[in-house]
């Protein structure tokens, strides 16, 4: 009777988280994301960062089974939150592991700044500032997309603080500025984010993200974008994302691989085509940046220590594709100390 009653429960409960989402789609989320379901309770860390009050949402989940003694911190992409974590959350729980989900400034439930200075510098002190807050010393960290190039500049700036970096179809693998992808300014990223659309980036993601597959599954979190971007802070989000682009264009981490001494995995769905700025680029240059297959042979190279998972045929996020195949990777990495 009590497991008939906690299916119950959870049915209504996974009912209710449905209804909110479609409701939240159609008419946009709060300028921090209200509304919208997370998986678990979002808690929020107030900081001082550039002479203002912020705060950072984030998830702390703590283990399901028998605790190891071990910290997982995941870093979402540009187009994710910490939401889109939610089976490498359960996973990693039901595995022992605590599990801390922020979501960076900027991004899903924290502030959106009228003004801030984003460096991939900033943001990791601020992730640095969380966790010792929560007091974890030490972790692992998985990085995806632009997390994998925020979780690179993390390790570099706090190694002692890092058991393991795992990076999962990071950006950043190569300078687009310096291979001929076209700079825009911060108001010509300002006024592309404000026509931001569910269609648009679903069209994108299709062809740059998933090899021109697609599954109902992942319009979930298409429309989490640009429902948020189509809300009340319409303005502020469609900002804050342009100067993020800004820093992702302008703060390529591939110089400083060699510079890494914490174990490495860069795991990629060789299929990923992700380039910054590419759709504005020449055809002779969009030809040859955001090509993963290569990419990541070339990358590993020069990671001391470093290890490359290709996943054939995957795309930018091999965790949502195929949960059961990347978590299985996940686990055993994971397990090598």
């Amino acid at each position: 009777m009590r497991h008939l009653m906690h299916l119950i429960l959870a049915v209504l409960l996974l009912s209710a988280s449905g209804t909110a989402y479609a409701e939240g789609a159609a008419t946009g989320y709060g300028v921090e994301l209200e509304g919208f379901p997370y998986p678990y309770a979002v808690e929020h860390f107030r900081l001082t960062s550039q002479g203002l009050d912020l705060q950072m949402g984030y998830m702390d989940v703590k283990p399901k089974s028998r605790p190891n003694g071990r910290a997982v911190v995941l870093m979402h992409g540009k187009n994710f939150c910490g939401a889109t974590w939610e089976t490498t959350i359960a996973l990693l729980a039901d595995a022992g592991y605590r599990v801390v989900v922020p979501d960076q400034i900027g991004f899903c439930t924290s502030t959106k700044p009228a003004f801030y200075q984003y460096s991939f510098q900033q943001l990791a002190a601020n992730t640095m500032a969380l966790l010792k807050h929560l007091g974890v010393s030490r972790a692992v960290l998985v990085g995806h997309s632009t997390g994998g190039m925020l979780a690179t500049r993390f390790a570099l700036m706090y190694p002692e603080a890092v058991e393991k970096l795992v990076m999962v179809n990071p950006i950043g693998l190569e300078d687009w500025k310096a291979l001929g992808v076209p700079s825009r300014t911060v108001d010509q990223w300002y006024e592309r984010e404000l026509k931001l659309s569910a269609d648009g980036v679903r069209q994108y993601e299709k062809s740059v993200y998933y090899g021109g597959r697609w599954k109902a599954e992942y319009d979930r979190w298409v429309d989490m974008l640009a429902a948020l971007n189509r809300g009340p802070g319409h303005k502020l989000v469609a900002w804050n994302s342009a100067l993020i682009y800004d820093m992702i264009y302008t703060q390529p981490v591939v110089y400083e691989f060699p510079q890494l001494r914490v174990p490495t995995v860069l795991m990629l769905g060789d299929a990923d085509t992700t380039a910054i700025g590419s759709d504005i680029a020449p055809p002779e240059v969009k030809a040859k940046v955001g090509r993963y297959k290569l990419l990541g042979k070339q990358v590993i190279k020069t990671i001391p220590n470093g290890r490359l998972i290709e996943f054939p045929g995957f795309g930018h996020a091999p965790q949502i594709e195929d949960p059961t195949m990347f978590h299985k990777a996940l686990l055993d990495e994971l397990a090598t100390r």
